[in-house]
């Protein structure tokens, strides 16, 4: 038996039912660099984002985030490039609220990306680890709690991009070593994560993804070498991802990305490459995939962050 959508919730082959009522409306912005920040900035329901506030727990970047517990966001691992990196993670709360650093759990690793799945749980995946690439996950709980290192599946990669697709899936795609790479990787509602999938579009890393429409999910910009794209890849409810969309707004890599207003997404920050270097702009996706024109940034211009959903 299919885990399928009823009127007040997910329903699971054991009975379970996972309330889905709360829909994500807001997305944060939070951390990046360079140099390494600490700071945030809050989306509300219409895609406007907020101005800089105060940083909480360690400056890095190289992090993700995802979505958990139906209405709160995950921070984690990253790096100080050079010098020190992390597994640990900052929670955020309902109200956007970061909180200050919470011990790692699993081997410490950056250039990292996290999607939301099974309805309220949350999976880290793939990046960079004691020097090398690596495929492994850490999957967290409704709680915000990470598990312990699973083993990896997949091309062992670095600088890929995740979101939820099909309510309670989720999909890892794309990313680095060589020219990059456009392979995807599923995630079922458990959290268990399927081989490669051949890949479709242009290979590339540095790019970012997100929920959007309900149940399907978009990749969009990245880039190889030093040359950003702005092109877009859409993924269907079933997590089969299209062919090339020409792009709309600044080539970039390095940005995030997150769903918000319940149905939408939006991109933002990354680095535009040479002579640009880092910028603060952002493009919003409309509920069909559509994404909009750079719209003038705010809060300090950065590369290498990450960002979730989250609701009040």
């Amino acid at each position: 038996m299919a885990t399928k959508l009823t009127s007040t919730g997910v329903l699971y082959p054991d009975g379970t039912t996972v309330d889905n009522s709360i829909t994500a409306t807001k997305a944060i912005f939070g951390f990046g660099g360079s140099p390494q920040y600490s700071v945030t900035n809050l989306v509300n329901t219409y895609g406007g984002v907020s101005s800089d506030t105060a940083g909480v727990g360690t400056a890095r970047w190289g992090l993700g985030a995802a979505s958990f517990g139906g209405d709160k966001g995950i921070f984690g691992y990253g790096a100080i490039p050079f010098s020190t990196v992390y597994s640990l993670t900052n929670l955020v709360s309902n109200i956007g609220v970061v909180s200050s650093d919470i011990a790692g759990v699993g081997a410490t690793r950056w250039s990292v990306s996290a999607a939301g799945y099974g309805v309220d749980k949350a999976i880290f995946g793939y990046g960079i680890s004691a020097g090398d690439y690596t495929s492994i996950t850490s999957l967290v709980s409704n709680t915000g709690v990470v598990s312990g290192d699973v083993t990896g599946v997949g091309s062992a990669r670095s600088a890929t991009a995740a979101a939820t697709y099909g309510f309670d899936k989720a999909i890892f795609g794309y990313g680095y070593p060589g020219e990059g790479t456009s392979v995807t990787n599923l995630v079922s509602n458990t959290g268990v994560v399927s081989g490669d999938v051949t890949g479709v579009g242009t290979v590339r890393w540095g790019l970012a993804a997100a929920g959007y429409g309900g149940d399907k999910a978009i990749f969009g910009y990245g880039g190889v070498v030093s040359t950003p794209y702005s092109m877009t890849n859409l993924v269907s409810n079933t997590g089969v991802v299209s062919g090339d969309v020409t792009g709309v707004g600044t080539p970039r890599f390095d940005l995030a990305a997150a769903g918000y207003g319940g149905d939408k997404a939006i991109f933002g920050y990354g680095n535009a490459g040479s002579p640009t270097g880092s910028v603060n702009m952002t493009n919003l996706v409309s509920n069909t995939g559509v994404v909009g024109s750079d719209v003038t940034g705010v809060g300090t211009s950065r590369r290498l962050l990450a960002a979730t959903s989250y609701s009040s």
